[in-house]
């Protein structure tokens, strides 16, 4: 199943890309306090589903590497932080250009942005600690060194709960919740970039040729 969608995942993507831009620009309504500048939220949330998936992967890489000591896992775990690094840096520019006009300023202590770009300094730190350790030949630090960064993912997600700051709770019975027109938009730019993810996993595997 998961080879089937790799292999469309091209044709997915323009299609459901494109149909996320239309929702995104003329479905969805203007968000009443924000305005216009709310619709970064729709891409940013890609994004963050993006990096998800990706360190989801690591870890699931970094650990059968771990156990079966076979090297396409351990190049598999790398390729997937490489993807995940790239769309945290992402979520934090877009976050940046969102938080501009709607805080008064590119960058604050909020609990969530921190952990955010904790997370974005261990996964460029295991990519650059990935190479050290195969030119060593002791792979299987960095592997280890991926499971330690991964405990920062959930702690990105409960941050907005438990260390309330000034980023919005959306989801859930504390949040504020969004209409329906802008869930059914968020969930198209959801399987956009889940296919975002799939074409970029693709390419990189044929470029490896894995």
């Amino acid at each position: 199943m998961f080879l089937f969608l790799r292999k469309y995942s091209f044709i997915s993507l323009v299609i459901f890309m494109t149909l996320s831009l239309y929702m995104t620009f003329l479905y969805a309504p203007k968000e009443k306090i924000m305005g216009d500048v709310q619709r970064i939220f729709y891409f940013h949330m890609g994004y963050v589903l993006v990096f998800t998936l990706a360190f989801t992967m690591n870890l699931i890489y970094s650990i059968k590497f771990l156990r079966h000591n076979k090297e396409i896992d351990s190049k598999l775990a790398y390729i997937h932080a490489e993807i995940g690094t790239l769309f945290t840096l992402l979520t934090l520019v877009s976050g940046m250009f969102w938080a501009k006009p709607v805080w008064g300023t590119w960058w604050t202590s909020d609990p969530q942005l921190t952990t955010t770009l904790i997370l974005f300094i261990l996964y460029f730190s295991y990519l650059v600690f990935h190479k050290l350790a195969e030119r060593s030949g002791v792979p299987r630090y960095s592997s280890v060194f991926a499971i330690i960064a991964f405990i920062d993912l959930p702690i990105v997600y409960i941050s907005v709960r438990i260390m309330r700051g000034i980023s919005p709770v959306v989801f859930g019975s504390e949040g504020g919740g969004i209409s329906s027109e802008m869930m059914d938009t968020l969930l198209v730019t959801f399987a956009a970039f889940f296919f975002f993810y799939l074409y970029l996993l693709d390419l990189r595997i044929k470029l490896d040729k894995i």
